[in-house]
C-alpha cells in the first residue's frame, strides 16, 4: 500500500489538486484530499507533475527496434511492452497486419500467452487484414489480402477471448461473417476499403462499430453525392475511430473536424512501427516484405507510401494540444478512457477512479513521462 502524492490528478470527472491517490494490491482504493491520508503511510511525491490514466494503444505494428508481423512472439510483445511504458502506454493491442494463416494462428497464441501472464498489459490482439480491399491496401501486401474462408472464421471466433479486434473492408465479406464474428465478441472494424456510403453503412448495420486510422486508407467524401466511408462514419453515434496525431497521416483541421462530429468517440492511436522509441540511429525495417525507410519522422516506402508511423502516445497527446488546440483533459481522454471504452474495458482501466486497475502514467509539463505503473507497480523513466 502507498499513496501517490503532489500532483495534477486527471480523472474521467476533471483536474483534482492537493488530492492524493492511495494503491493497493494492484487497484486503485481511494482518491482523497491529500490531508485524509495518514503520513505513516509509504507514499511518492509526483513534485506537481501530470498523473493520468496509463494511456491505451489500440492499433501498435511494432516499436522499440521490432515489428510484430516479424515475429509474432512472446518475447516481441514483452520488448513492444518495455518500449511502451517509456512513452506512457501501459496497454496496448498489438497489431498484425495482413499475413498469411499460419502467422495468423501464431499471433493468436502468443497472444493468448502473454495475456495470461499478463492480463492488463496485451488486451487482445488487432488483425488489420488479410480481409480488406486491394484498392485501398496501402503498404499491406497485395498478394496475401483475400476473402475469409467459413473455417477461419469459424477459427477466430472459437479464439475470441485472445482478439479484441478485427479491421475489414464490409464490401469485401459476408455481412454474416461480420455478424459473427462481432456475436464471438470481437471488435470488428472498417479499414482499408473503398466502400461506397451504401457499403459502409450495410457494415456497420452488420456490426461494425469501429474505423481504423480514420481518414487513412478508406474512400473520403468524393462530392455532395458521395459521402465514402468517411461519410458514414459521421453520419453514424455508434462507430468508435482511431486517428493517427503524428502530423503526416492527418491534417491538423481534420484532426479538429473529427472531434467536433465524433466527440467521445474518437481515440488516438499510434499505428507505430519499430522506430517508435528505438535506439538511435534506427532509419529502417522490414515491413511483410517491404523496406520501409523512417526519414524526417515519416516510415515511408521507396515510392513515398507510408508505412505506419514513429509515433509514442504521449507524443500524439502533446500533437493534440500543440498542433491541433485539443486541451489537455480531452487529449488524455482520447488517450486513456475513450479507447477503453471502444474495446469494452472501461470498467477496469482508462481513468483514474476508485476500484480500477492501477494503469498510471506520471508525465511533466514537457510532455517527458518519468514513471509509469503497471497493476500497481511503479518504475521511473528516463
Amino acid at each position: 500500500m502507498f499513496v501517490l502524492r503532489n500532483g495534477l490528478i486527471h480523472t474521467e470527472e476533471g483536474l483534482l489538486q492537493q488530492h492524493a491517490v492511495l494503491i493497493d494490491e494492484g487497484r486503485i482504493v481511494a482518491i482523497r484530499p491529500q490531508s485524509a491520508f495518514s503520513p505513516d503511510i509509504p507514499s511518492l511525491d509526483l513534485h506537481g507533475q501530470h498523473l493520468s490514466a496509463g494511456f491505451i494503444d489500440l492499433q501498435l505494428n511494432g516499436c522499440g527496434g521490432v515489428m510484430f508481423n516479424d515475429a509474432p512472439t512472446v518475447e516481441t510483445l514483452a520488448v513492444m511492452q518495455a518500449a511502451n511504458l517509456r512513452s506512457g502506454t501501459t496497454s496496448f493491442l498489438p497489431t498484425l497486419i495482413t499475413s498469411p494463416d499460419l502467422d495468423m494462428r501464431s499471433a493468436i497464441e502468443a497472444t493468448r500467452d502473454y495475456m495470461q501472464a499478463h492480463p492488463h498489459e496485451v488486451l487482445g490482439l488487432h488483425l488489420e487484414g488479410p480481409y480488406t480491399n486491394v484498392l485501398r491496401k496501402g503498404i499491406h501486401p497485395a498478394d496475401q489480402i483475400r476473402h475469409p474462408t467459413t473455417e477461419m472464421i469459424d477459427y477466430l471466433c472459437e479464439h475470441a477471448p485472445w482478439i479484441a479486434k478485427v479491421t475489414l473492408a464490409p464490401e469485401q465479406n459476408n455481412p454474416q461473417h461480420i455478424r459473427q464474428l462481432c456475436d464471438a465478441g470481437i471488435l470488428v472494424a472498417i479499414g482499408h476499403s473503398a466502400a461506397t456510403y451504401t457499403e459502409a453503412m450495410a457494415g456497420f448495420d452488420a456490426g461494425i462499430r469501429f474505423a481504423t486510422h480514420l481518414y487513412n486508407a478508406m474512400t473520403p467524401t468524393l462530392n455532395g453525392r458521395e459521402p465514402g466511408v468517411v461519410g458514414a462514419i459521421y453520419d453514424r453515434d455508434d462507430i468508435y475511430a482511431g486517428i493517427i496525431v503524428d502530423g503526416h497521416h492527418v491534417h491538423a483541421a481534420n484532426v479538429r473536424l473529427a472531434q467536433r462530429v465524433l466527440g467521445e468517440r474518437l481515440c488516438l492511436v499510434t499505428d507505430a512501427t519499430a522506430p517508435a522509441g528505438a535506439p538511435a540511429g534506427f532509419d529502417h525495417f522490414d515491413f511483410c516484405g517491404t523496406t520501409v525507410f523512417f526519414r524526417h519522422g515519416q516510415c515511408v516506402d521507396m515510392n513515398g507510401t507510408l508505412g505506419g508511423s514513429a509515433l509514442t502516445m504521449i507524443e500524439g497527446v502533446q500533437n493534440l494540444v500543440h498542433q491541433v488546440g485539443i486541451p489537455l483533459a480531452e487529449a488524455l481522454r482520447m488517450a486513456s478512457l475513450y479507447p477503453a471504452r471502444a474495446i469494452g474495458r472501461a470498467d477496469e482501466l482508462g481513468s483514474v477512479a476508485e476500484g480500477k486497475i492501477a494503469n498510471l502514467v506520471i508525465f511533466n509539463d514537457a510532455f517527458q513521462v518519468t514513471a509509469t505503473l503497471v497493476d500497481g507497480t511503479y518504475q521511473e523513466h528516463q
